[in-house]
């Protein structure tokens, strides 16, 4: 049995699916339901014994002590935050009250559950919490790839809020021998992406007629990974991965946002093509920079390839195929979150 947090947002549903289509070991999913936490990203899973969905907050201590001493989860994978950035910019306290405050709370139930424990237990208990490259900075065009050595120098609301609670986690280890592991991954992509991201923003504005807005002049450099190869690397840290130690996840795939941007209309121009015959490019439209938008990230995983011989299956080209399709194969679902549908199946199930 494990416990995961934020389980029904983009990366966490993900983790859910690649790990009940590999194994029948169960899942308590505790997600606090905010916009981007979606149930229906989890849907297929309804009645299945082996998952569990709880409506609740890391914040909650008494909800998640009474989890912990329910269930006895050998592990804690912590995908719970706040993520974006332009959000962050607009209104960072959303951001300190989950991210920061809310890691804090979550780290200390964690550890009153795992004073309790057997020491054959403890031993074998993980707390896996997840994070971000953006907590490194920024990088100039010929600098070296983050590694886990790099410093911390985050540039944004978010970004701060998650290098806090990467040194909670940090400090709960060292201080009170809590079993920890931390991983920083680049830029994400994939199937049920909230479309406030860069990627499902494009393809459901390309597809709808309206501007695909880029930030500046579009040479911002992004790693990007597929979110199920995140996943796969995500459990095979939980695996086998050194307690204390973090782990850096990349998928070795630079690409810059205009390319990224192109590279997704020439895919809707072959599968979806304008009954006009025009590009899905002449829908680019450039917009104002957004405050201290760092210009370049870049993952070094060579640590977590050489330590636990992980490494991405899919190339951005391909991970980016299946992407587009999956948008233009789901229309229910992209319908459900920009009418706010989802959001009715929150209220019915959960109410307030």
């Amino acid at each position: 049995m494990i416990i995961v947090t934020g389980g029904a947002g983009f990366i966490g549903s993900n983790f859910i699916h690649e790990w009940l289509e590999h194994q029948d070991e169960p899942v308590i999913n505790l997600d606090k339901l905010t916009y981007a936490g979606n149930p229906e990203n989890l849907s297929v899973f309804q009645g299945d014994s082996r998952y569990k969905l709880v409506h609740g907050d890391i914040a909650d201590t008494a909800l998640v002590s009474g989890l912990l001493n329910e269930y006895r989860p050998r592990a804690l994978i912590n995908f719970a935050a706040e993520s974006h950035v332009d959000r962050s910019i607009h209104g960072p306290g959303d951001f300190i009250t989950t991210n920061i405050v809310g890691t804090f709370h979550l780290l200390e139930s964690v550890r009153g559950f795992w004073d309790t424990l057997s020491s054959d237990n403890q031993a074998a208990f993980r707390f896996l919490h997840v994070s971000t490259d953006e907590v490194y900075g920024t990088l100039a065009p010929n600098d070296p790839a983050f590694s886990e050595t790099n410093p911390y120098l985050p540039n944004s609301p978010y970004a701060a809020s998650k290098a806090a609670s990467d040194h909670l986690v940090r400090a709960w280890h060292h201080t009170y021998g809590l079993p920890v592991l931390t991983t920083n991954c680049s830029n994400n992509y994939g199937p049920l992406h909230f479309p406030e991201k860069l990627i499902p923003l494009v393809i459901l504005n390309a597809l709808a007629g309206k501007p695909l807005p880029i930030y500046g002049d579009g040479q911002q450099v992004r790693d990007w990974l597929f979110v199920r190869d995140h996943a796969r690397a995500i459990m095979r840290v939980l695996q086998d991965g050194q307690l204390g130690e973090t782990y850096n996840i990349g998928g070795n795939q630079e690409k810059t946002n205009l390319s990224v941007v192109q590279t997704i209309c020439d895919h809707l121009d072959r599968l979806r093509p304008k009954p006009n015959g025009e590009s899905y490019r002449t829908q680019i439209t450039f917009v104002k920079d957004r405050p201290g938008h760092d210009r370049r990230y870049a993952i070094d995983a060579s640590k977590i390839k050489q330590a636990l011989g992980w490494e991405p299956q899919e190339t951005f080209e391909s991970g980016l195929a299946q992407t587009v399709q999956w948008y233009l194969d789901n229309p229910q679902w992209v319908e459900h979150v920009a009418s706010g549908d989802y959001r009715r199946w929150v209220e019915e199930h959960y109410g307030q």
